[in-house]
């Protein structure tokens, strides 16, 4: 994995090269939520604009995988791209908030979601889907897959991230509700408000 991050702004390219996936990514931490990806599952790229525009993070994202086989390789290594830009571009994490919270609504679907930029990964997630669940768009999008990519994001962008549903019925809601959720958790958790880094030990 290549990474390269901008010196005068909150900016971070990643590229990632396998067997399985090849993937490049770019975020701008304090940009305008603009939003350019192309994964090959146009639900997945749904919710990755959806996670740019609320988060008011602009995400540069061009994935292409096996998809033949499956998505999963695809989905998951997009989240470690994402993540490890995110971790990139927030350098030392000097001044951010750090911390984050919401419950988000839509329509029928209610979810909450806690974020903290802690240096640890770690992934509480409290959504699931029966096993017969369909997949979303086409190629298909498979809702179990969520998880692993969040799981990856949380991983390599260095983050503790809980997620849960409360309520919902609707797939797509529910999956949506999810990624804005995590988006305004970002938007907080990222903002620049204090002197130096919020940790007691001087570092995350």
């Amino acid at each position: 994995m290549m990474v390269s991050q901008s010196p005068s702004a909150r900016r971070a390219s990643v590229q990632r090269r396998t067997n399985e996936t090849r993937l490049d990514a770019s975020v701008d931490l304090d940009g305008n939520g603009r939003a350019d990806v192309s994964t090959g599952l146009p639900f997945f790229d749904h919710m990755l604009s959806a996670l740019s525009r609320h988060s008011g993070i602009d995400l540069h994202l061009i994935a292409s995988g096996d998809l033949q086989v499956d998505a999963h390789h695809t989905v998951e290594d997009t989240g470690l791209v994402i993540g490890q830009a995110i971790a990139e571009a927030l350098a030392d994490k000097s001044g951010i908030r750090r911390f984050a919270s919401i419950a988000l609504p839509l329509d029928e679907a209610l979810i909450e979601v806690a974020l903290d930029i802690s240096g640890r990964p770690y992934l509480e997630y409290g959504i699931s889907f029966p096993p017969d669940s369909l997949a979303l768009g086409d190629p298909g999008f498979d809702p179990q897959l969520a998880e692993e990519f969040w799981r990856a994001f949380a991983t390599t962008a260095l983050v503790t991230l809980h997620v849960r549903m409360v309520a919902g019925k609707n797939t797509h809601h529910v999956l949506e509700a999810s990624f804005k959720a995590v988006a305004r958790c970002l938007a907080d958790a990222v903002r620049i408000e204090t002197r130096g880094v919020p940790s007691t030990k001087g570092v995350i």
